[in-house]
């Protein structure tokens, strides 16, 4: 097969977890082409016997790797961006290392022993590095969180994970209309999106309505995460694959507040 096709059924999952490390599209999105760029420059540097996926995220990890300052803060166009400078800041108790093994597990699902490989570590390492993570975490703020879902069930379980975080619920809505009412009665922090809800409205409508009254974090559930990660229109930064497990809602979650004007200063 040739490796182009290989790649691309990965590209979207790559986005996903580029637009979640560096909290923006447009960010995540530049990191990913400079990728590609190296690709075509030098395709067998891709090839390490270990599988297209690993060496992508491998290819990746040296790319983001060499764009840091010790400081954490990135170079280039991120390192202009004032909330991305002020969430680097934040995240000086988390080494980018830490931060990328984080998501790479709870995120992206890749094994201890795979996330030691992407990352050219071992695996002592990255156990260590992602309890050191997990555990600053466990210390960030706490919000509340305002779940858009029309399935009754899903919208009970993201409520106890929610609640299971240390974060409050600020309510439970099944439709556009009643996820922006719902956002205008309370002071939520963070919402937590479907795609598709129960009158045929839509769950990236709604937030973009919410957006409108205030800048909040937002994370999108969705059985198909592969079509809003695309690279070619206005797409989430923060996006979550049904079925989802706990710890992919919790990384998510304290991924996208240390990208928030109140939570990042």
């Amino acid at each position: 097969m040739p490796l182009g096709e290989e790649i691309r059924g990965h590209l979207p999952f790559l986005r996903r977890y580029a637009r979640a490390l560096t909290g923006s599209q447009s960010h995540g999105d530049h990191f990913v082409h400079t990728l590609l760029e190296v690709i075509v420059a030098a395709p067998d540097e891709i090839r390490s016997g270990q599988g297209i996926r690993i060496d992508l995220y491998r290819c990746f990890h040296r790319i983001w790797e060499s764009a840091f300052i010790e400081d954490g803060e990135v170079d280039g166009d991120a390192a202009e961006d004032p909330l991305v400078r002020a969430a680097n800041r934040r995240l000086a108790r988390i080494t980018p290392l830490g931060r990328q093994i984080l998501l790479l597990t709870a995120l992206e699902g890749f094994s201890v022993e795979e996330a030691a490989i992407v990352t050219g570590t071992n695996v002592a390492t990255v156990e260590s590095l992602l309890d050191e993570a997990v555990a600053d975490l466990d210390r960030e703020s706490r919000t509340s969180v305002l779940i858009i879902e029309d399935e009754p069930l899903i919208a009970m379980e993201l409520e106890q994970i929610v609640r299971d975080l240390g974060h409050r619920v600020a309510g439970i809505a099944t439709t556009h209309d009643d996820a922006v009412a719902a956002f205008e009665r309370s002071e939520a922090g963070l919402v937590l999106a479907d795609i598709q809800l129960a009158d045929g409205s839509s769950g990236i409508d709604a937030v973009q309505d919410i957006l409108a009254i205030a800048p909040v974090p937002a994370i999108f559930i969705t059985a198909f995460p592969e079509r809003l990660l695309t690279g070619n229109r206005i797409e989430p930064t923060f996006l979550i694959s049904k079925p989802f497990r706990e710890n992919t809602v919790r990384a998510a979650i304290s991924q996208s507040l240390l990208f928030t004007p109140q939570l990042a200063a």
